[in-house]
């Protein structure tokens, strides 16, 4: 659906600059827009190749290893439906680990394996389960020690306090991250108890 709608915004610039007869004005748009977009990877290619370097470090390090183990306790009682012993663990643990240090590019692909493997858990395909609304919860609130993007993205454009931002974000996806747990019980206690049968109908 967001393809869609990209393409009818695009579609609808062109043909209300085509109206107007302000063409020039969208092909230097274009292309403009097309050079900074080249700028900015070029300038965050070199800061993620850098954090990614730290971050194998750490991981021959063991240093991922013991976050692992340290996240597993707490991930398991998020999870109570999912076995300790199931494929899905390791990657719901591996997607929480590269989310805290702010590694959403290698979270992506943790999260995608997690999902298809809380879906063969899934008495019902169609639906999703607890399991799966609160690693999608996990995924999108999750803490952050170390912003690499918004890091590299500061850097690239000259900041000359790029790191100043790991306090606010570490305290802003704390936040986000506990409220977010807190509606997903919620909602899940809500649907438990419309899904229990009352004392008059099993009567």
């Amino acid at each position: 659906m967001i393809h869609v709608l990209w393409l009818g915004l695009i579609v609808s610039g062109i043909v209300v600059a085509a109206v107007e007869g302000r063409m020039e004005a969208v092909t230097q748009a274009v292309f403009e827009g097309a050079k900074s977009g080249v700028t900015v990877c070029l300038g965050l290619v070199s800061v993620m190749v850098f954090w990614l370097g730290i971050m194998r470090i750490a991981e021959d390090a063991g240093m991922l290893r013991a976050m692992a183990r340290a996240f597993r306790p707490f991930i398991h009682r998020l999870f109570p439906s999912v076995p300790p012993d199931h494929p899905a663990m390791g990657y719901i643990v591996s997607n929480v680990c590269a989310n805290v240090l702010g590694l959403g590019n290698a979270a992506t692909p943790a999260g995608i394996k997690a999902m298809q493997a809380l879906q063969t858990l899934n008495p019902t395909p169609h639906r999703a389960t607890a399991a799966m609304c609160t690693l999608l919860t996990i995924n999108t609130a999750s803490i952050t020690l170390i912003p690499t993007t918004m890091i590299a993205l500061r850097m690239n454009e000259g900041s000359h306090a790029a790191t100043d931002i790991v306090g606010p974000t570490l305290l802003a996806t704390v936040c986000a991250l506990v409220i977010a747990l807190l509606v997903d019980r919620l909602a899940q206690y809500t649907t438990a108890t419309k899904q229990k049968p009352s004392k008059i109908d099993a009567s």
